[in-house]
């Protein structure tokens, strides 16, 4: 039986009862202990590793809302407005315009065989465009015969072009909400949130599925994790069709897949009598990579994307209330059916409307069926006030905050969207640990790339992309940003005891980090570099380019 001790500089166990330790020692995957090489010695031989002794030692990250076809998206043209780094290292160039989105779709399109197969891009931001919004007209420019399907940035919005609406039957006599119409009450070529968007993805023939339907996707995902620290991450909404399964199940069955992987069933892709068996029975392919037991239910849609419900006075331009995915009148019957199951139910919550709603749903189910522990989580959150969080205190629900947001949208919801008041308080990270609400951070891949560092600068600094501090008093001590992305985040998955810290009898995942976030300046948290990460005691270290 070989005892391995790992030295380091410096180990942040996030064990409250032994915070700092000079070694660790790990046995069969599991932690033995950690402290001083003295008072390890007494499990009998050890075989001390010193490769990381100029390193700091933290637990795995844990990345609770992210989405795995962050490793398939890549196989289509990013068009967003920030750049950003493909999994194989490749970076791609922001667009700052709708006529350069064009201009790149326009020149993909050539390349492309002439079959007439379906042109889908993803990223797109037009938030940032002064008001301007892409419309069928822009997209008839990239082609007037093939579909053309442009994903936005948040994933609850998307944009296609004439060939697509006309095959899908949309006019201006269409009743379905979420197709957005001019005001002569024709379609632009915006689809909004479920319904709307499910009417171009079948006339264009993509299938979402198809992101993860291959092993490529699923390691592409745990290269990208990896890279950043991340030892467990979500794939949080899936239908889990047969193909995404098999390569889940094919990935994580080998001892060279870096991540453990918890995916979360769609509810509403089918009546919960039958997503509740399937979840079951997904369950028993459980493995030390990969864990079925979460469920999603998405209300409302993306702030930025116009589509978020809000309570009164709505958005601060004057915005049209958003829109419903599952609403008032459907999120009782799923939320009771999954809870009575003993699931744990994860919520998507933009708008303070929305985290209404879930709450409400939430107080009316554990009357229905009490039921202690059961961790049910708002994620998202961005505009709950601290009366939302005193009500999951007592409820004893959780939240996921989208930290990574104050960067990215924060001026545009400042400026727009939300007004300085509620932008200054928005992803309150502040609140919820002044009220004791069980919290975690995240980054949403692929709306905003994989890298726990940079969410937990995020909390910290709540600095916007312009260099606005956006909510001062929602700021949190970096202590409390980094428990957030490792024994907090696990809080949420119920993976808490077996996971999140460097302590006895838990797996031994740690991220291995040049420098020591609690001894840095808190501006420089996302720029400390990651040397790679162990998962239950095999050490991968990440590529160097």
């Amino acid at each position: 039986m070989s005892t391995v001790v790992y030295s380091a500089r410096r180990i942040l166990t996030m064990n409250s009862s032994q915070p700092f330790a000079s070694h660790v020692a790990v046995r069969d995957g599991r932690i033995l202990g950690a402290g001083s090489i003295e008072s390890l010695k007494g499990w009998g031989k050890l075989d001390l590793d010193e490769r990381f002794a100029d390193k700091v030692i933290l637990p795995g990250f844990v990345e609770g809302h992210s989405h795995a076809f962050e490793g398939g998206v890549w196989k289509f043209p990013y068009v967003g407005y920030f750049d950003r780094t493909s999994p194989n290292g490749v970076r791609a160039r922001g667009l700052k315009s709708i006529d350069e989105v064009v201009a790149a779709l326009q020149a993909h399109e050539k390349k492309m065989p002439r079959d007439g197969a379906t042109l889908l891009a993803w990223g797109f931001d037009p938030i940032y465009f002064g008001g301007r919004r892409m419309d069928l007209a822009d997209l008839d420019k990239v082609s007037t015969e093939r579909p053309v399907v442009v994903l936005h940035s948040n994933f609850h919005v998307l944009n296609a072009n004439t060939p697509v609406f006309a095959k899908a039957g949309i006019t201006r006599h269409t009743n379905v909400h979420g197709v957005v119409k001019d005001g002569r009450g024709e379609p632009t070529g915006e689809l909004q949130e479920t319904t709307a968007k499910f009417m171009a993805y079948k006339a264009a023939g993509v299938e979402l599925a198809d992101l993860l339907s291959d092993d490529a996707a699923t390691w592409g995902f745990a290269k990208v994790a990896q890279l950043a620290g991340v030892t467990t991450a979500t794939d949080l909404h899936n239908t889990l069709p047969d193909s995404t399964v098999a390569a889940y199940l094919s990935a994580s069955a080998s001892a060279d897949f870096p991540l453990r992987l918890l995916p979360a069933f769609a509810a509403f892709s089918m009546p919960p009598d039958e997503g509740i068996a399937r979840l079951k029975d997904l369950a028993k392919k459980n493995n030390d990579r990969l864990r079925f037991q979460l469920v999603k239910i998405i209300t409302d849609g993306s702030i930025q994307g116009l589509s978020a419900r809000m309570r009164w006075p709505g958005y601060y331009d004057g915005t049209p209330n958003g829109v419903w995915n599952v609403g008032p009148d459907e999120i009782d019957r799923l939320l009771l059916a999954y809870h009575r199951a003993g699931l744990q139910v994860h919520i998507h919550t933009n708008g303070d409307e929305a985290s209404e709603v879930a709450i409400e749903a939430m107080e009316r189910t554990l009357a229905a069926a009490p039921r202690w522990d059961h961790r049910h989580t708002l994620q998202h959150a961005q505009m709950a006030d601290a009366g939302q969080f005193r009500r999951m205190k007592a409820l004893g629900m959780c939240a996921n905050l989208f930290a990574n947001h104050i960067f990215y949208w924060g001026d545009v919801h400042y400026a727009k969207t939300l007004g300085p008041e509620r932008a200054e308080r928005m992803n309150a990270c502040g609140t919820a640990l002044r009220l004791g609400v069980p919290f975690a951070i995240h980054c949403d891949a692929p709306v905003t790339p994989v890298g726990p560092l940079f969410t937990a600068w995020c909390a910290v600094n709540r600095l916007t992309a312009s260099g606005r501090v956006l909510g001062e008093a929602e700021k949190i001590p970096v202590a409390d940003a980094l428990h957030a992305i490792t024994l907090g985040a696990a809080y949420t998955l119920k993976l808490d005891e077996e996971l999140g810290s460097i302590d006895v009898g838990k797996r031994a995942d740690f991220a291995i980090l040049d420098d020591d976030p609690l001894a840095v300046e808190p501006a420089r948290l996302k720029d400390i570099g990651i040397w790679g990460t162990v998962l239950g005691g095999r050490v991968f270290e990440a590529p160097r380019g």
